[in-house]
């Protein structure tokens, strides 16, 4: 499943409502270890189907990165259910992202 880029506008729809769990990866064009992450979460997204990973754009949802108290990026943040269960700042590596996504 491939990485899919959302909004503020159908966040509710594509992550607190999904029957999947999912990774949000809080991002910025500009940021150089959010590019770093773009391979890395397109290979999980390619051989997991039983998580969706998605990025909202924090320059443009500011409303939902402030929501989430995103105050630095790359913020990961995994939700289950409709919750945030776990959250990551920083650029991670693959295994480490894996891990939460248990």
């Amino acid at each position: 499943m491939a990485v899919e880029h959302i909004s503020e506008k159908d966040f509710a729809e594509k992550v607190l409502n999904s029957e999947k769990p999912v990774l949000v990866d809080f991002f910025a064009t500009w940021c150089g270890p959010c590019r770093q992450m773009s391979p890395i979460l397109d290979q999980i997204a390619g051989e997991r189907s039983d998580v969706k990973i998605v990025k909202v754009d924090v320059d443009e949802n500011q409303n939902l990165a402030a929501e989430f108290g995103v105050m630095s990026i790359p913020t990961l943040i995994y939700f289950k259910g409709g919750k945030a269960v776990s959250q990551a700042v920083g650029a991670r590596s693959k295994s480490s992202l894996e891990m939460m996504l248990v």
